[in-house]
């Protein structure tokens, strides 16, 4: 679909005007509560100061979306296969409005009491739950792709924490001879290029889900599937300065929870943190595999707290924080089903 195609179909068909703007909510909402866990650790350090690395999180998360995409869209294919919502484009679309409405109510709620959540596995759950509403049963849930979801939980939570632990082990190690003091310069600049490189990531794997919902959006609005899963180029630009948007706007609640309350780190355990959440996120970009950079990110950290020793960590928050990811997916999913319902209560 070419964009003048798209505009004249957004003034044609009222439902897809509806589902766009949902979808860039959740992708605005996206920027300002998920993307600030990038530059937590850069904050906390105090190796930059919050607007310029809010700045640098926002360009990079355009470029994240911009050119993972362009590169391998494998995340925005399985996202966009998750769910089978039929071919009656007005009932399809009222069940993703529902999921996607479900997904902004899940992630506010959880931004104003400053605790991070996945909107990864929001979207996941909210779709789902509005699927099962839909269908009256689970008979419209792609098991294959929903397993990728299940295999990215498991993957990012222990290989984020795993690659946490070894990479601040394997600094000590390489510095063990060297003054501390002596090497604070070298890794200040080094954690401004790890939470850049963890800002990208995050585009690359966050842009990537969203432009498969937008697609699925477009495609139910219009009663019609897609014979092959092709992405546009002005789509991964619109998704890219939203999600940069949102980004922009801040996220300084999230940014205290991850970087300063959990654990108290110093630049070369984030630049650590950084460079080993960043290398998870890549290795699930390339192989197609949907995971949270939130459970990544905060992970990786608690990895990096447990190196040094196990009580450097606060568990208090540490639990709140995996009581939020535990509750997500029955929680979104229970609201998306319910809206599923209502909505098609009231409009249908």
């Amino acid at each position: 679909m070419s964009f003048s195609e798209f505009i004249t179909s957004l003034y044609s068909n009222p439902v897809l005007a509806i589902t766009v703007v949902l979808t860039l909510g959740v992708i605005l909402v996206n920027g300002f509560t998920d993307a600030p866990n990038a530059i937590a650790t850069v904050i906390s350090t105090r190796a930059m100061r919050p607007r310029p690395a809010i700045l640098m999180a926002a360009v990079l998360n355009f470029a994240g979306v911009f050119f993972m995409t362009m590169v391998n869209s494998k995340v925005a294919s399985t996202i966009y296969n998750i769910a089978d919502f039929g071919n009656d484009p007005r009932k399809s679309s009222l069940a993703l409005c529902a999921a996607l409405f479900a997904i902004v109510v899940w992630a506010v709620a959880a931004w104003r009491f400053g605790i991070p959540t996945s909107e990864s596995h929001a979207l996941v759950a909210g779709i789902v739950g509005a699927s099962v509403a839909f269908h009256g049963s689970f008979s419209g849930i792609n098991g294959m792709e929903f397993a990728k979801v299940g295999l990215g939980l498991v993957f990012s939570t222990g290989l984020g924490f795993g690659m946490g632990y070894v990479s601040v082990k394997l600094v000590e190690l390489i510095c063990r001879n060297m003054d501390r003091r002596e090497t604070m310069p070298f890794f200040k600049g080094a954690q401004i290029f790890g939470a850049g490189a963890m800002a990208f990531m995050h585009g690359a794997q966050d842009g990537q889900k969203f432009i498969g919902v937008f697609l699925l959006g477009v495609y139910l609005a219009k009663g019609t599937g897609a014979e092959e899963f092709t992405i546009p180029f002005w789509l991964i630009v619109l998704c890219s300065v939203v999600m940069g948007l949102g980004t922009s706007i801040g996220g300084m609640k999230i940014i205290k929870a991850v970087g300063l309350d959990m654990v108290r780190l110093e630049k070369y355990q984030g630049f650590a943190a950084d460079t080993a959440a960043a290398g998870c996120l890549l290795i699930s970009s390339l192989t197609g595999i949907p995971v949270s950079t939130t459970h990544t990110k905060t992970t990786a950290i608690m990895g990096v707290g447990a190196a040094r020793r196990m009580s450097y960590v606060n568990w208090n928050v540490a639990k709140d924080m995996v009581v939020t990811w535990l509750a997500t997916f029955p929680g979104c999913g229970l609201i998306g089903y319910l809206m599923t319902l209502l909505f098609k209560r009231l409009f249908l």
